[in-house]
Parts: C-alpha cells; structure tokens; sequence
C-alpha cells in the first residue's frame, strides 16, 4: 500500500472503501468530498453551504497532511446545475484565490439526488510542516 491514509470518520468512506485523503509524498490527495455536515450528521440543503462544508473537510484533511488550500496545485468540482455553480463560484474563488490551483468544473448527476457538490483536490506537502507522512 502506498502512503499513509487520512479518515474523516464519514459512514461514506467505510460503506464504498476509501480514504478522504492518500498521502504520497510530496502530494496529498484529497478524495472527492461532498457537502455532508460531520456535525449535524446531514446534508444541507443548499448548495452554497455543502460548498462551504466540501472545504472545511478538506481544509481538515490537508492539515492533517501537513499542508493547506494554500498549497492546492488541483481542484475538480462537481455541481449539479449550472444555476448553483453561479452561486458557488465565490465560495470556490474564496477558497482557491491564494493557491490559483489548476481548476476543472464539471455540470454533473452526483450519487445520491441531495448531494449539490463535490470538490476533490490535490495539493503539496509542505516541507515546512514537519514529518506529518507518517
């Protein structure tokens, strides 16, 4: 098995046997994450906050990595309707701004009908972070 796995502890991730993020030096990457809230154990329903809860989970991940959104070379995000990737597009660019990562939107049916988004990422390890890849 290659690099070391991060859980987020998501009933997805045991149900469909996958991590949140695979760490394989000097990239962690981050498994599409979708706007389930770890907290109230649901989905909202709009898209602009499961947007918000993709990268508060993957913001997560990438800590425990050691590294952050700062260090985003990839990002893919997956939205529903053309209608709610207009009003999450100043989520994403909050979020990517300081990274300017490589960036691919796709218009897409996601898993299950009240998931709106989901964001997988790719970024680097920090060197400065300490040895957080074991």
């Amino acid at each position: 098995m290659i690099g070391r796995r991060i859980y987020s502890g998501a009933p997805f991730e045991e149900m469909a046997g996958y991590a949140r993020a695979v760490i394989d030096p000097p990239y962690v990457f981050v498994s599409g994450t979708t706007g389930f809230d770890p907290e109230t154990l649901q989905f909202p329903e709009d898209v602009e906050a499961q947007c918000e809860n993709c990268f508060r989970i993957i913001e997560r991940a990438l800590s425990q990595a050691g590294s952050s959104l700062e260090n985003m070379i990839r990002v893919r995000v997956f939205v529903v309707t053309r209608a709610e990737f207009e009003r999450i597009k100043p989520i994403i660019k909050r979020h990517c701004d300081a990274a300017r990562p490589a960036n691919t939107t796709i218009l897409t049916e996601l898993a299950e009908p009240y998931m709106r988004v989901e964001i997988e990422v790719t970024a680097k390890i920090d060197p400065t972070a300490g040895d957080n890849t074991r």
